[in-house]
């Protein structure tokens, strides 16, 4: 990929909180852009979501998705109310349409602990907490979205595994623990299945054993769902890099999310072969919509793995440097304890976030 100093980003700005939570976060963006110098940012605002359906009859609307997909990344805030539904009773999620149209095969979620906030294992250990949970993002049990049958006395819904999509996921997983070893990590990549019992799983640690067999400077090691689940609230420390399926993964992050404080710390990232959606890991939370009290940590964490994530492809130091700059902003917020969201029993809001990250930065 060429050397590139100009990012055009898609902002979908979303529901409920999504856009409370992008305002601070474009600030920020912009501001470590500034700072750091070397690249620029051209962002064009998108609708997209449960207001876009209303409005228009459209979750995501074509030119929507044709911008989209010509840019160089998006920016998505949270999408979906619970009160506006299809006429399937299935919520709007447009950020699903999203990852299947795009092929957004590997759902990237960072679990790493904050500095200041406080523990929720009763652990000195816990500090250590850096591990990414690495998601299928477009197969597994959710290749039936809106394809289930449900009849009168039976609801039948079908997980699909391909060799295709397994191999770039597991290529991915060790490309990152490599990456991550480099910088101190274990450099160790887990599949997580449910091999002892279906057979779509038994073929998905195949496809990763032919893969790991390729890439012997990593660790490979196998485990369970239900083993992983309890690894992750009595010994997450001792984790790296985990892949599984769509559902596991979906499940095992927003248990993860819990051990640095909840899923407003918890940013993420889809990312296909030429197109990444880059968002925090919670939904559009209606409950606390316009009161001040979202938590912005994940999608400002998000939009430092956007800048990683540009840099990395397009060969600009800067912006890989802008996006550790917000990372470490983020950290030194928090550092002394005295910064506590609401989630966390605090009074903290938005504002009071953003103010602190951009007063670090």
């Amino acid at each position: 990929m060429a050397d590139k100093s100009a990012f055009a980003i898609a902002v979908l700005a979303g529901d409920g909180i999504g856009p409370e939570v992008m305002a601070p976060c474009l600030e920020i963006l912009n501001l470590a852009a500034r700072k750091t110098g070397g690249f620029s940012l051209e962002l064009e605002h998108l609708p997209a979501g449960a207001g876009a359906y209303v409005e228009s009859g459209t979750a995501l609307p074509e030119e929507t998705m044709a911008r989209a997909r010509a840019a160089d990344a998006i920016l998505l805030g949270a999408m979906g109310l619970p009160d506006i539904r299809y006429a399937d009773g299935t919520e709007i999620t447009p950020q699903l349409d999203l990852r299947f149209r795009l092929g957004l095969y590997a759902g990237v979620r960072p679990i790493r602990a904050i500095p200041g906030l406080r523990p929720v294992l009763a652990d000195p250990r816990q500090a250590a907490i850096d591990l990414v949970i690495l998601r299928e993002s477009t197969e597994g049990l959710f290749a039936s979205h809106g394809k289930g049958v449900v009849t009168d006395q039976e609801a039948c819904e079908t997980l699909v595994i391909t060799r295709a999509v397994s191999e770039r996921l597991f290529r991915f997983a060790f490309d990152l623990a490599r990456s991550r070893k480099a910088t101190g990590a274990p450099g160790r990549v887990t599949c997580v299945d449910k091999a002892s019992i279906f057979k779509a799983y038994a073929f998905f640690r195949q496809v990763f054993d032919e893969i790991a067999a390729k890439h012997s400077d990593i660790e490979a090691a196998h485990r369970y769902v239900d083993a992983t689940a309890l690894d992750l609230v009595s010994r997450p420390w001792e984790l790296d890099v985990l892949v599984m399926e769509n559902m596991f993964g979906d499940i095992l992050s927003d248990l993860a999310a819990g051990l640095i404080g909840g899923m407003g710390f918890a940013p993420s990232a889809d990312i296909g072969e030429n197109d990444a959606v880059f968002q925090p890991s919670h939904g559009s939370a209606p409950d606390i919509a316009g009161q001040g009290k979202a938590n912005p940590t994940a999608m400002v964490l998000s939009a430092a793995m956007m800048l990683e994530w540009l840099g990395a492809r397009h060969g600009n130091a800067a912006a890989t440097e802008a996006g550790r700059r917000i990372r470490n902003a983020v950290d030194a917020a928090f550092a002394d304890g005295s910064l506590l969201p609401f989630e966390l029993g605090g009074d903290a809001g938005t504002e009071a976030i953003a103010d602190a990250v951009v007063k670090a930065l």
